[in-house]
């Protein structure tokens, strides 16, 4: 089980590369250059974060993209949300068979726990605070 899969990893590589871009237009071969990225991957997942209102596209020439979302608003567990759904730890292994210990399964309950403070810690982390930038990270 991968936590942050390669989609969402470079949608907080850029993120965190254009929190660094001082409130400019960034374009996208800019984040290709600098962060080795492959085209096609980059655009599409641009694309993404610009149909989910994280970014503000421009076309042409001078074109890229913008925060509309403030850094300190962005966090990681939305973004894992938007690449890879739902973060579940505790899939049952019987998957669509209902299984008689749901209500008294020692594991489970475990796991539950370890899935709810994943998902808080998740939750706390911001672009901002990877790139040092809201005085807390």
């Amino acid at each position: 089980m991968k936590l942050v899969t390669r989609d969402t990893d470079y949608a907080l590589r850029a993120l965190c590369y254009m929190a660094g871009c001082q409130d400019r237009v960034v374009p996208a071969s800019e984040l290709v250059r600098e962060l080795g990225i492959p085209r096609p991957f980059l655009r599409k997942i641009l694309q993404v974060l610009h149909k989910r209102k994280v970014l503000k596209s421009y076309r042409g020439q001078g074109g890229g993209f913008l925060f509309m979302m403030p850094p300190d608003k962005i966090f990681l567990f939305g973004l894992i949300e938007i690449f890879q759904g739902r973060l579940r730890l505790n899939d049952c292994f019987f998957k669509k068979m209902a299984c008689p210990n749901t209500g008294s399964c020692i594991l489970k309950k475990k796991i539950d726990g370890l899935e709810r403070y994943i998902l808080k810690e998740l939750s706390s982390i911001t672009v901002a605070s990877l790139t040092r930038k809201s005085g807390n990270g």
